[in-house]
């Protein structure tokens, strides 16, 4: 079994602009996540991403504007040599639909729990809102909340003991 670090995507690995982040263009990392990243793959973690990206229910953007800032973060990491196991998101919101991926709905991390074979004792989800919390918490997942746009080296304390 693997242990994982769940990241939450706006607003803990590319800055939240308090608008959706659709656009490339737009991308930002947050400050000291590759060292973060860096710390926690050479302590044993892989990484995986559970995101909502509920614009895509609302018109605002397609699932191509997600995947191109998919491809963008999973590049980035990888010019540090840290690789991204997998990015889930999910395209719905409830002002359109209900559904039972979304955040604080926890189908999403329990399908890459089960497809990466994850120890949820030895795991983490990081996230900036409370429904991130929730989800983690509904998985089974140790959680911790971040404020948005927060740097994560001041959170490794809490993992790595």
């Amino acid at each position: 079994m693997e242990k994982a670090i769940f990241l939450d995507r706006d607003g803990v690995i590319i800055k939240e602009r308090g608008k959706y982040n659709y656009k490339v263009a737009h991308t930002k990392f947050v400050n000291g996540i590759v060292e973060t990243l860096e710390t926690l793959k050479n302590n044993g973690y892989i990484f995986i991403i559970i995101t909502n990206q509920g614009g895509i229910a609302k018109g605002i953007y397609t699932h191509q504007d997600v995947k191109e800032i998919h491809k963008l973060i999973k590049d980035f990491f990888s010019s540090f040599h840290i690789a991204i196991k997998d990015i889930i998101y999910c395209p719905h919101h409830d002002s359109v639909s209900k559904c039972l991926c979304r955040k604080p709905d926890s189908l999403m991390l329990e399908k890459a729990i089960a497809k990466h074979d994850i120890d949820i004792t030895e795991s983490y989800f990081i996230g900036d809102s409370q429904r991130d919390v929730e989800a983690g918490r509904k998985a089974g997942l140790q959680t911790i909340k971040i404020e948005p746009n927060d740097n994560l080296l001041n959170y490794l304390n809490e993992i790595i003991k």
